[in-house]
Formats: structure tokens, C-alpha cells, sequence
């Protein structure tokens, strides 16, 4: 029989990953401080900077409460330890208990320092104030981003947890615990990565995910990275002042069918390789006559009767070509089912899937 001790310890230690770390399945059944303590917060599209104050502030505080929380739950779930009775529980605990009041007596330290003055010691209106005029306050700023942030034309990308929001005059990155903010004109944006993922848990596509570092030339702006998808830094170089230095020399994909036809070259990489007939010689691809023929289209797939069928034809076309032929005959809205979807050959129309087509082998 399981241990009420051992399944309450498993059961809050999911919980507390799950409410530091949302998970979209969390979002949508509201556990977040967002959503729980949005009438305290106020409306983000009204007073978008005094609703991250607010959130920041609680959000450290429930975090903080969550060592705290595992004791009263243990409470009830451990009768025999005696933990209601702190001066009867083991020395073990009583330093748990003690190091999480600790923690939590901290956090409310905190937040009341930082509301104190008008929130002036919070860290954002801190950052607001690195920004603001002479004779003038973090409030000018604050009304600033808060009337841009209201207008239509703004570019919001990425997770609640890290979205990154450009506005006529300003870069923002919101976090958990911030929000990192830049003058369009005193920084200097730059590519210095990126990551490809042959399938986005959200889209169920593959994926680009371009890392930009934002660097002000006002010393007391600290420089912070945004990340975004690389169908979506078209939209960011056009609300943007100035260009984006790629110092990284990354290629960036910027529609779907690029970002699928690398997919498709990593997947044909790991198909089973076809050795050709010794003395037969391998010709130009006849969809760029730029370099020698070296797939094979081959039925290796388990599909049922009528869907993959047997390709005859001799290797004709390049990795690149087929992989461009295999975009083109999809739904362009729906690219969730282009790795799945079957297509026919270019030459004798015979279908077949990602999974029969095979890199050549040449013999000599």
C-alpha cells in the first residue's frame, strides 16, 4: 500500500514545477497568478507597466510560499510526524520549517520595500527610470509604454513566461520575475544564434528559433536576449528602426517551406541508403541541372494498400529539388500534416512518403 507521505511529496513536488514552470495545460485551466489575481492586477492592455509590477511582486511571493505550503500539506498527510507540534517534530523538519519561514518572510520583506514610494524601489520602475529625462520620473516613462502598448500595431511574440513586445519606440522583454526594456534608438540588435526543431509541440511543424541579442549604448541598460521564430523576424525588422547585424552568419528560414525542407533533409538523412547497381552512372538532377541525382525513391514505409506505392524510376533528382517538389504539393495552411502527407513521384507519379525516399550510394 502506497505511503500518503510519498504520493502527497510526488503530487506537490508536479505541482510546484508545473506552477513555476506553466505548462500550456496549467494556462488553460487558469492556475497561473495571472489569471487567479486578475481582478487585483488590472488590465494589462490598460496599464500594461503597472500590471507586471503587480504581477511580479505576487508572483514572488506565491513562489516563495511553495516550501511553506509542502510543510502545512505534510501536515495532514504525515499525522505521525507530528509536524503541527513543531517542538515535537524531528530536528530535520523543525530546520525546514524554519528555512522556509525564513523564505517567506523574506519575500514579504521584499515586496513591501518595493512598494513602498509609489513602487519606486521595485526592479522595473528602476529600469523605466534609467530612461527617463532630466526633472522627469519612471511614471513618464511607464505612460509612454502603456499608450503604445494599447495601439494595434505593435509586434508581440513568444510564451508568456519570455514574450518579447516591440512598440514605435521600445523593445520589451517580460519574464517571470521582469521586464527588460530598450530605446529603439539607443540599441543594437543582433543574431547570435539559432535552433532547429524538426517538430514545435505547438504547432506540430518544424520550427526556427532565432536568438537576438538587444545591447543599449546607455550603459546602465542591461543587455538581454529575445528569442523568436524565424517566420516572425520579417514582422520584427519592420517595426524595428534600425537593421539586425547577423555576426553569427546564422541562416534564417523565413517562410515554412524553408524551415520543411531542412526537416526533410535531416529526416532522409537517417533512411536506410540505396546502393546503385554497379555501372550505373549517376546524372545531373533534372529539376536544377546543378549536381548529380543522389535520392532514390523506394517504398520502405509499413502503409497500407493504396497509399505508398513502388517507384521505378532511376535516381533523376537531388536531395534539394525533392525536398522543394514534396513542399509544393502541400496545404500550405495546414502545415501540421506536411511530414505525414504522401505526394506522387515528379516522373512516373507514384506515391510516397518522406520515409521511401533514400540517399544514393554511387558504386565505382
Amino acid at each position: 500500500m502506497e505511503r500518503p507521505d510519498a504520493t502527497f511529496t510526488l503530487a506537490y513536488l508536479v505541482f510546484a514545477l508545473c506552477f513555476v514552470f506553466t505548462p500550456n495545460e496549467f494556462r488553460s485551466a487558469g492556475f497561473t497568478v495571472q489569471h487567479m489575481f486578475s481582478e487585483w492586477l488590472g488590465s494589462e492592455d490598460i496599464s500594461f507597466i503597472q500590471h507586471h509590477i503587480r504581477r511580479t511582486t505576487l508572483t514572488l511571493l506565491f513562489h516563495c510560499f511553495l516550501p511553506l505550503g509542502y510543510y502545512i500539506g505534510m501536515c495532514f498527510a504525515a499525522p505521525e510526524q507530528n509536524l503541527m507540534f513543531v517542538f515535537e517534530a524531528s530536528h530535520g523538519w523543525q530546520m525546514y520549517l524554519g528555512l522556509s519561514l525564513a523564505i517567506q518572510l523574506f519575500s514579504c520583506a521584499l515586496a513591501f520595500y518595493w512598494s513602498r514610494h509609489g513602487w519606486k524601489h521595485h526592479p522595473i520602475c528602476k529600469a523605466l527610470s534609467v530612461h527617463a529625462l532630466p526633472l522627469s520620473s519612471w511614471h513618464a516613462v511607464a505612460s509612454s509604454i502603456n499608450t503604445e502598448f494599447r495601439r494595434i500595431d505593435k509586434f508581440a511574440s513568444g510564451s508568456p513566461s519570455a514574450r518579447v513586445i516591440v512598440t514605435d519606440t521600445w523593445v520589451m522583454k517580460v519574464t517571470t520575475y521582469s521586464l527588460h526594456v530598450a530605446l529603439h534608438q539607443d540599441c543594437h540588435l543582433t543574431v547570435t544564434d539559432s535552433k532547429h526543431h524538426s517538430l514545435s509541440p505547438e504547432l506540430n511543424a518544424p520550427v526556427q528559433i532565432v536568438t537576438i541579442t538587444v545591447a543599449s549604448i546607455n550603459p546602465r541598460v542591461q543587455s538581454f536576449d529575445i528569442r523568436l521564430k524565424s517566420t516572425e523576424y520579417a514582422e520584427l525588422q519592420d517595426k524595428l528602426h534600425a537593421p539586425i547585424r547577423n555576426a553569427a552568419n546564422v541562416v534564417i528560414h523565413l517562410t515554412m517551406s524553408e524551415l520543411f525542407l531542412e526537416t526533410f533533409k535531416s529526416y532522409v538523412k537517417t533512411n536506410e541508403v540505396y546502393n546503385c547497381p554497379s555501372g550505373q552512372e549517376l546524372e545531373p538532377c533534372i529539376g536544377c541541372m546543378q549536381v548529380t541525382a543522389n535520392v532514390k525513391l523506394m517504398r520502405l514505409c509499413q502503409g497500407g494498400e493504396g497509399e505508398c506505392q513502388q517507384c521505378y524510376c532511376r535516381p533523376m533528382w537531388c536531395l534539394i529539388c525533392m525536398g522543394k517538389w514534396f513542399a509544393s504539393r502541400q496545404d500550405q495552411q495546414q502545415p501540421e500534416t506536411w511530414l505525414s502527407s504522401r505526394v506522387p513521384c515528379p516522373t512516373c507519379r507514384a506515391n510516397f512518403c518522406i520515409l521511401d525516399v533514400c540517399p544514393v550510394c554511387a558504386r565505382d
